[in-house]
């Protein structure tokens, strides 16, 4: 692609006055940057963690790229950074990522409308992760060891250090997680269950939460959600389901089986009430097709669990009635305890081991789910009282 002078604002004398177009706020080149007030140490910074200098304006780097300011716009706004205007704010390394996007586009193996979507989905998942580091993480790391030394004068040496082994651990990460997304394609039966799937979607909720918010201090609240969050997550992860996205006092997760989202569940509530600095908790389960994208479940299975978490009981496990279905089917759990004491019956009778149950279904109430109708909401719970 090249770039389309004749759209980029020529005027009368065919000076190019360009759109402005995303990046970071915090670019520029350093003379223009000490002109306008940036610190000296967050220039050294950028460049240590670029590993190039600032030499391109927006429409520069487009041109040298040869892309469209157009579609160059979109890529960068897609990932998510701020407008600067015409100010000297690229680097080689953001030529190199705008020419092998759009590179995939010309050889036909990415649409332009995924594209942006790699760039949107790519900006969003490391922006929260770049913030959580820096917040977290450095932050602890960087406390200054002697009195008169600022923070921001320690700062440069840690990254300096931790730059190379975070990327390396990053690319590891990402890899295996990839290797473990394309394996479960690969195992989809058909084309469409790779967009369009069956799975068992959970919310897990903290109760009260709001109410917990006025009375504890930030500090302390952060330190709860960040309790729960990994909590959960190690719980998910560990059993075999895959956590969606985290909401402060609430997690989405899924899981291809229902009798792993069932245990997922069940162990979430026991692990928190046996934690006396936890809140209740309660989770909603639905069993059914689901649309993703961008890592995201969406659908009305999704919005069935979102709503059975809201009438849960505290401490208790609600299901939609095709999760009890997919339980009984596949003998996870009985149809009834009356059904289950006739199958033991039977099969001491004539000498076999009787049927065992990891879980238990109680019918509820039918009630009516705003945008949902009428729903029969199932009580899960576990059959012994020991986890599986």
């Amino acid at each position: 692609m090249t770039v389309d002078d004749t759209g980029s604002g020529a005027d009368a004398d065919g000076r190019v006055d360009p759109p402005p177009v995303s990046a970071p706020l915090d670019r520029g080149d350093p003379q223009g940057a000490a002109e306008s007030g940036e610190d000296p140490l967050a220039l050294r910074l950028e460049g240590l963690i670029l590993g190039a200098e600032r030499r391109y304006t927006p429409f520069q780097a487009a041109r040298t790229a040869g892309v469209s300011m157009e579609l160059a716009t979109r890529f960068w706004r897609a990932m998510g950074f701020a407008d600067v205007g015409q100010a000297k704010a690229f680097t080689e390394a953001d030529v190199l990522a705008l020419r092998r996007l759009a590179g995939l586009v010309e050889a036909g193996l990415l649409s332009e409308a995924m594209a942006v979507q790699v760039a949107r989905s790519t900006g969003q998942t490391t922006a929260r992760l770049a913030g959580w580091q820096m917040d977290s993480f450095l932050e602890g790391l960087t406390e200054p060891p002697e009195p008169g030394m600022s923070r921001t004068e320690v700062t440069y040496p840690i990254i300096e250090l931790l730059l190379p082994e975070l990327e390396e651990f990053l690319v590891y990460v990402w890899r295996r997680q990839l290797a473990a997304s394309a394996g479960r394609v690969v195992q989809a039966g058909d084309d469409e269950e790779m967009v369009d799937r069956r799975l068992a979607v959970g919310f897990a909720d903290l109760v009260g939460f709001t109410r917990l918010t006025r009375r504890m201090e930030e500090e302390e609240l952060g330190e709860l959600v960040e309790a729960f969050e990994t909590t959960a997550a190690d719980l998910v992860a560990a059993r075999g389901g895959r956590l969606i996205k985290t909401l402060g006092d609430e997690v989405l997760y899924s899981a291809d089986d229902a009798g792993v989202a069932a245990e997922i569940a069940l162990l979430l509530i026991e692990t928190m009430a046996n934690d006396e600095t936890m809140p209740e908790l309660r989770v909603g389960m639905a069993f059914g097709t689901v649309t993703t994208r961008m890592g995201d479940v969406f659908g009305t299975t999704v919005n069935l669990a979102s709503r059975l978490t809201s009438i849960a009981p505290r401490d208790a496990v609600l299901v939609d009635s095709a999760f009890a279905e997919e339980l009984i089917r596949s003998g996870e759990a009985p149809a009834s305890e009356a059904e289950a004491a006739e199958a033991a019956a039977k099969a001491e009778k004539e000498g076999e081991e009787p049927p065992t149950y990891r879980f238990a279904l109680q019918p509820m109430w039918q009630r009516p789910v705003r945008g949902l109708g009428v729903v029969e909401p199932w009580l899960l719970t576990r059959r012994d009282s020991s986890p599986a």
